[in-house]
């Protein structure tokens, strides 16, 4: 009976740790990590948006160029890729324009126009794979310093240490790895997200690249 008194006697101590409790205790370090988080999300969200009207491969605007080259109409072929406002089209505006020079050099125009497309998609890749790298770092950074700071607090109390006073440090060290991991591996999964859907598009790009070559073979042949 006596057993059953003192139960109902304690006090309640279990708490429950809201996210936002956690991110407090885990020191300034949350805060680059955080930001870091933004930056992620913010260049994943603009680049998918972008690349991904880009990855559709258009065969009916290649048909429609061919007929106009083979046709010699050239402002109307210019015109179509104006409209379509894609990296294949833009890739082949000046192509175009240049129809008079010989095959060799069409195509290092026409390739060099595509890497300068590639490198316009690929915009914003680089800070990715930073902050995917660079969030782990931040967060084992916390664990060194969480360690340090426990232990600088056992320093401190003697011979009076407690889990209690220990807290402080132990939270550091444990939530900064965490949060930097979260936000690596979610940055990780961006990075080769957009890359797959860039390598589409590569392959799109190549794949009209070797129809219009084809289409001035035919136009050549046609002329001659």
């Amino acid at each position: 009976m006596n057993t059953i008194t003192l139960l109902t006697a304690m006090p309640e101590t279990v708490q429950e740790l809201s996210i936002w409790g956690m991110i407090v205790k885990g020191g300034w370090l949350m805060i680059p990590i955080f930001i870091l988080s933004v930056i992620a999300v913010y260049i994943f969200c603009e680049r998918y948006i972008l690349i991904r009207k880009y990855t559709q491969n258009n065969d009916i605007f290649m048909d429609k160029i061919k007929d106009c080259i083979l046709a010699d109409n050239i402002r109307g072929a210019i015109t179509l890729c104006n409209e379509e406002n894609t990296p294949m089209s833009r890739m082949l505006i000046k192509s175009i324009l240049h129809l008079q020079l010989p095959v060799t050099e069409l195509r290092a125009i026409t390739e060099s126009n595509a890497n300068l497309e590639v490198a316009g998609m690929e915009k914003g890749l680089s800070t990715l794979a930073t902050c995917a790298g660079m969030a782990p770092m931040i967060g084992f950074l916390g664990t060194v310093v969480g360690m340090v700071q426990a232990f600088y607090d056992m320093a401190l109390a003697g011979n009076n240490v407690n889990i209690t006073l220990l807290s402080r440090g132990i939270y550091t060290a444990m939530i900064t790895t965490v949060a930097g991991l979260i936000v690596g591996i979610i940055a990780y999964f961006a990075y080769n997200a957009l890359t797959a859907r860039i390598d589409k598009v590569i392959n799109n790009m190549e794949s009209t690249n070797a129809v219009f070559m084809e289409t001035v073979y035919e136009l050549k042949i046609k002329n001659s």
